[in-house]
């Protein structure tokens, strides 16, 4: 295999790619004979790394498709600009984008991703798919409280009743939809035997965070968002927070976190340490959620179930 990079800059309806070794840039369709176009120009072998962002709903078919066919590399929106931006370049098109991915994945040495499980699409549109409906039933709930006529009530209540069933039938989908996969459900087990982890926090878990097992503590936090990111120049020291990460994978973990406060001795001691060195609520529940997810992320490395520790 080469060392040669390709940049896909992917939109609602084209491909744009380009070649790093000799500068050579296609234009293919965004849908399924595209995809088999792109995989001819790009050839077996031929590609170190083929480097794209996240557009939303755009590259979804496009991953699923090149994913167990290319070495696919997906690099952060944020991330990637900022490196344009310090390459110089300020224009911004599908074939500058394209270009800077290729270059970005040449001078970092990206590896390529390893291959999402086919399923993953499925179980992210059902995902999605829940958070959405949650969102609704906090609206309806909202409106429900604030209204005072028997009929207006009334329907509410109904779109109430049916938002709850929606719900259920998509967590029974994503519940059966794990459980195809033997190691999956083995992994569910273990982060549910975390205690305030549920079966709805701990699907969440092993959906935003498929990579879980595998990591080391630092990358996990990191992962999720909840590394406290140091600010300091010379003698100025700023406040150290947290940003970017998956949002869904921290807002998951919220609940739990707030639960392991209250029930788990070890994480209600790290609380009260934070709280004492007059750190904010926000910040020690903060602690507590990367604590959790750490801890998940042990359990299922070592393939063992959650204990309390002895005294």
């Amino acid at each position: 295999m080469s060392d040669d990079s390709i940049g896909i800059d992917v939109s609602k309806d084209h491909l744009d790619a380009h070649r790093l070794s000799d500068g050579a840039f296609r234009q293919f369709k965004n849908r399924a004979s595209g995809f088999c176009a792109l995989r001819r120009w790009i050839g077996s072998g031929q590609a170190a790394r083929v480097v794209f962002e996240p557009t939303g709903a755009y590259h979804g078919a496009f991953e699923q498709a090149c994913a167990n066919h290319l070495p696919l590399v997906k690099v952060n929106p944020l991330q990637a600009r900022r490196f344009a931006q310090s390459r110089g370049v300020r224009a911004k098109t599908d074939a500058v984008d394209a270009r800077m991915l290729a270059e970005m994945g040449r001078a970092l040495a990206l590896e390529p991703d390893a291959p999402a499980a086919r399923d993953r699409p499925i179980l992210k549109e059902l995902q999605v798919a829940r958070t959405a409906l949650v969102k609704d039933k906090v609206r309806a709930q909202n409106q429900l409280a604030r209204q005072r006529q028997p009929l207006t009530r009334k329907l509410t209540r109904a779109r109430l009743c049916q938002i709850k069933t929606q719900i259920k039938q998509i967590d029974t989908a994503i519940r059966a939809q794990i459980e195809t996969c033997p190691t999956r459900h083995r992994t569910l087990n273990l982060i549910e035997s975390i205690p305030g982890i549920g079966r709805v926090v701990a699907n969440t878990i092993l959906i935003e965070f498929p990579e879980i097992g595998t990591l080391t503590k630092k990358a996990v936090a990191s992962l999720a968002g909840l590394a406290p990111m140091t600010r300091q120049s010379g003698r100025w020291r700023g406040k150290a927070f947290i940003q970017g990460g998956r949002k869904p994978l921290r807002d998951a973990l919220y609940m739990p976190a707030l639960v392991a406060i209250r029930f788990n001795p070890e994480l209600a001691e790290k609380y009260q340490q934070m709280k004492t060195a007059g750190k904010p609520s926000k910040v020690a529940i903060a602690a507590v959620m990367r604590k959790l997810l750490i801890l998940a992320n042990t359990l299922v490395k070592e393939e063992r179930k959650w204990t309390p520790k002895l005294t």
